[in-house]
């Protein structure tokens, strides 16, 4: 099981942008997968998961600003974010977690919001 994941960078506040996580390894249609974030210092967070049912939840902090989106025909899942914070600024990691609970992580992508 592999996890790739890209689309960060530096962005100004109030700015845009979109990350993508391939999936490969197994059929992930049954997985839930969400993206984290660990900022400089602090415990990573859950941010967004989408289940295979198409449930979805936010963490207070992003809902309204950020959309999680899967495609299941090509094993990816997506983080829209939008309205971007300094506070958004962080590493974010997508993660897999299968039908028994065993979780896979991806390695991060670096998003980097100046004031």
């Amino acid at each position: 099981v592999q996890l790739q994941a890209s689309g960060g960078g530096l962005v100004q506040a109030g700015g845009s942008l979109r990350l993508s996580c391939a999936a490969s390894g197994t059929d992930f249609s049954d997985y839930v997968m969400a993206w984290h974030r660990q900022a400089l210092g602090k415990e990573r967070e859950l941010v967004a998961s989408i289940r295979s049912n198409g449930l979805i939840s936010y963490v207070a902090a992003v809902k309204g600003r950020f959309t999680i989106s899967r495609d299941n025909a090509k094993d990816s899942v997506y983080l829209q974010m939008n309205s971007l914070k300094p506070e958004d600024t962080a590493v974010y990691y997508c993660a897999a977690v299968d039908p028994s609970g065993d979780v896979y992580w991806g390695q991060g992508t670096q998003v980097t919001v100046s004031s």
